[in-house]
């Protein structure tokens, strides 16, 4: 059975949601090991840049794959 368009787009929104919550708990706990120190407003701004490119990225990725498996 072959994923829509808009299936691809939710599981990776669903992916990245939960993703999101991860990295900005992961920048909070290791910039200050690295000397970088960050409001939790900067975090959120970071992780909501790198929440939107990752989305693009997965949806991307799965419609090649999916294109390649159609051939």
């Amino acid at each position: 059975m072959k994923q829509t368009r808009l299936m691809s787009l939710a599981e990776s929104v669903a992916n990245v949601i939960v993703g999101y919550s991860v990295a900005v708990m992961t920048q909070i706990l290791i910039f200050p090991v690295f000397g970088l120190h960050t409001t939790l407003a900067q975090n959120l701004k970071m992780g909501a840049v790198f929440t939107v490119v990752s989305i693009a990225r997965s949806y991307v990725l799965r419609r090649l794959f999916e294109a390649i498996r159609v051939r």
